[in-house]
Parts: C-alpha cells; sequence; structure tokens
C-alpha cells in the first residue's frame, strides 16, 4: 500500500510540473539566480559543482523524508 501512495504522489508532483511549469519555475529562480551570479562573480566551476550539490542534496532529502 505504501508503494501505491508513493506512486500516486509522483504522478501527481509530474502533473503538476507539467501543467504549471511556470510556478516550477518562480519555486526554483532564486537558486537559478543564486548560481548565475557564482558563475558571473567567482567562477564557473564553483558554480557547477554548487549546481551538482543541490541536486544531489535536494535529492537525498527527498530520499530520506520518503523512508521515513
Amino acid at each position: 500500500m505504501a508503494k501505491e501512495i508513493d506512486r500516486v504522489r509522483a504522478q501527481s508532483a509530474l502533473a503538476v510540473i507539467k501543467q504549471h511549469p511556470g510556478m516550477v519555475l518562480f519555486v526554483v529562480s532564486p537558486v537559478i539566480i543564486g548560481l548565475g551570479l557564482v558563475w558571473w562573480l567567482v567562477s564557473p566551476t564553483l558554480a557547477v559543482l554548487l549546481f551538482i550539490g543541490a541536486v544531489v542534496g535536494g535529492a537525498a532529502v527527498l530520499l530520506l523524508n520518503r523512508k521515513q
């Protein structure tokens, strides 16, 4: 039963992303702006590393919350 709930939540999240891409862009825009500023002011390499860290960190948070 728990796997069915996770599947339903995942499908619902994908449906929201497909129906409201502007809302998703609004939510993610501070991260995009921050990475752009780091790219411009500090170094492109650091911006890429921060992007990878944000993706891995976000995935870890989602996966850890899913198991609880």
